[in-house]
């Protein structure tokens, strides 16, 4: 069959989730994320953002008989329908940051889907820190994070130098740094490419 072919079947645009940021409005790490999720929808995919204002009203995870508040249900349920995610933290100390390992918590409300967590996706990685130590060792962090819940860490992930990484405009000032979070949006995106044609 050729791509024009009428009876060929129509592959839905994949969704691309984005988690991370911090609650500082206009954070370094939120504005990355958001030009990877625009080099992913560029490329042909739907997205969801769920950055910094949101992770701070994430309630912390309690897997109590409450149930999940309607954030952490949201959450879930976007996470449910990616085809692919990207992830961003700050490097707090040679980790990730509190707010979004919450988020990551809140997924246990998938443990007993039948795809669990990020079961047989690709997760980008977005990492901005202070130095060059703090974004390596955050790096390898969320990478085993990602092993744990299932999902495929891509093999590239983006490590920035958070200090004075965009201009006034809300752009990379660096063509290198901008390079890198177009290069997690591709791989997350060829992979999910992969994974809807198997």
């Amino acid at each position: 069959m050729t791509p024009s072919d009428p009876t060929r079947p129509l592959i839905p645009k994949p969704l691309i989730v984005g988690i991370g940021g911090t609650p500082r409005a206009g954070s370094s790490t939120e504005r990355a994320l958001g030009l990877a999720l625009q080099s992913a929808q560029a490329a042909g995919a739907r997205v969801q953002l769920f950055g910094g204002e949101f992770l701070e009203r994430l309630p912390h995870f309690n897997p109590g008989p409450a149930g999940p508040s309607p954030e952490q249900a949201e959450l879930a349920e976007a996470v449910r329908a990616a085809d692919g995610i990207i992830l961003a933290t700050p490097g707090y100390h040679g980790s990730l940051s509190g707010v979004v390992k919450n988020a990551l918590d809140t997924l246990e409300l998938t443990a007993k889907d039948s795809r669990p967590y990020f079961d047989g996706r690709p997760v980008g990685i977005i990492v901005t820190a202070g130095g060059a130590q703090a974004g390596g060792a955050t790096l390898m962090a969320v990478r085993g994070i990602i092993h744990a819940m299932r999902g495929w860490p891509t093999p590239f992930g983006a490590a920035l130098n958070a200090s004075n990484l965009f201009d006034e405009a809300g752009e990379c000032r660096e063509a290198k740094d901008a390079a890198q979070l177009a290069m997690v949006a591709e791989q997350v995106m060829e992979f999910a490419s992969m994974r809807a044609g198997s």
